[in-house]
């Protein structure tokens, strides 16, 4: 997950295990890539890397900078 940390004022790239518990206190989320077997395994098999690579062509890059914004303090 790639986050902003309200304390630091940083971008910060977090391993989320359950997609609940354990973002980090006073990060915002920006962007989340399921890297699950779920996710990925039926259409891509045994090539992760072939999804991560399709994930940047979906990823809603307005969205994204929208999230940044709000998260930085004016």
């Amino acid at each position: 997950m790639l986050a902003y940390d309200q304390l630091s004022g940083r971008l910060l790239v977090e391993q989320v295990y359950d997609h609940q518990s354990n973002v980090g206190i006073g990060n915002t989320a920006l962007l989340v890539f399921d890297a699950w077997e779920q996710a990925w395994y039926l259409q891509y098999k045994n090539v992760k890397a072939d999804y991560v690579t399709a994930l940047w062509d979906i990823v809603n890059w307005a969205d994204v900078a929208t999230r940044y914004t709000a998260a930085k303090p004016a």
